[in-house]
């Protein structure tokens, strides 16, 4: 099995498959973490996958979120136009809410992120009103409107030393993928019939996995 070593060599990952989650799962190979060797995963001296998302996130030719059942993983930028068009059924997140099939806390977080272009999240949970005395379920609905592929990830705010060095865990950083990458990019196959969109990304991937299950992959990509 390919290994990465690099930043460079996960986007090239990803964009070879057109997706790739983060994590192990029922598709062997189909994953960060089967490509990476373990050593580099909690490496005290060298950077590996978690210091690698970042980069590949604001590089411009992927997308970063939580998109494969509920946990992280990138989708290449050619194939998330497609993947957006299944994931919204066609619509925007504005016609969504025309329709009534909005819940009222997904209406208003995503608006909170629409108008900063891009906050992090401790920022975010303050302007939405997030807190011990205020709304609850936070990870619920942030984790909802990336699965949908309203929101995503554009990069990770770190901790900073005194001498100006990044530690700690990143704080991710919410964006629109529209606002990250362009109307035009994120909606060009709204041309299509959803459906259409969803046979095009498992007909790819069950390309790439030949000798896997058609019905694994489905489970592996589903909207839940």
């Amino acid at each position: 099995m390919e290994q990465i070593y690099s930043w460079e060599d996960m986007e090239n990952l990803v964009l070879g498959y057109g997706f790739m989650p983060f994590f192990r799962n029922e598709v062997t190979g189909f994953s960060i973490e089967e490509h990476t060797p373990w050593n580099l995963w909690f490496s005290d001296h060298e950077d590996g996958p978690w210091e690698w998302k970042g980069p590949v996130a604001v590089n411009g030719k992927c997308v970063y979120g939580k998109f494969f059942r509920k946990k992280a993983g990138l989708v290449s930028l050619e194939w998330f136009a497609d993947f957006a068009n299944w994931r919204r059924n066609g619509y925007d997140f504005d016609s969504r809410c025309d329709e009534g099939i909005v819940p009222y806390k997904d209406q208003h977080l995503y608006q909170v992120i629409k108008d900063h272009r891009a906050v992090n999240t401790r920022q975010l949970k303050i302007a939405a009103g997030y807190g011990k005395d205020g709304l609850k379920g936070f990870e619920t609905v942030i984790t909802r409107l990336q699965m949908l592929t309203y929101v995503n990830i554009q990069n990770f705010v770190y901790e900073m030393t005194k001498e100006g060095e990044a530690y700690g865990w990143g704080v991710s950083r919410y964006t629109t993928p529209e606002e990250q990458f362009g109307e035009e990019a994120v909606r060009s196959a709204y041309t299509r019939d959803p459906e259409e969109s969803y046979q095009r990304i498992i007909d790819h991937l069950h390309s790439k996995f030949p000798n896997e299950e058609r019905n694994v992959i489905e489970y592996v990509m589903a909207q839940k």
